[in-house]
């Protein structure tokens, strides 16, 4: 009988280190893709900043456009 026992819980234990090898393989999946992921994020969040400071500039270069028209007199 204690051998049966022996033998459940043998097989318990590698069930559980088996889940846990599964567990860590899982894990470590997912550690990827979450660093894949902030990599990504850090890219749109550089490519959004220069997008902003273009947008900026050419608004800057229009107003300045702008300025200079208000100061040209049409007859009317």
């Amino acid at each position: 009988m204690e051998l049966t026992e022996f033998s459940e819980l043998e097989k318990k234990i590698k069930n559980l280190l088996g889940d846990y090898a599964q567990l860590k393989k899982s894990y470590h999946e997912l550690e990827d893709i979450l660093k894949n992921k902030e990599s990504a994020l850090k890219e749109a969040n550089s490519t959004i900043k220069g997008l902003t400071e273009e947008k900026d500039a050419i608004r800057t270069k229009v107003d300045s456009l702008l300025e200079l028209l208000q100061d040209i007199q049409v007859p009317h």
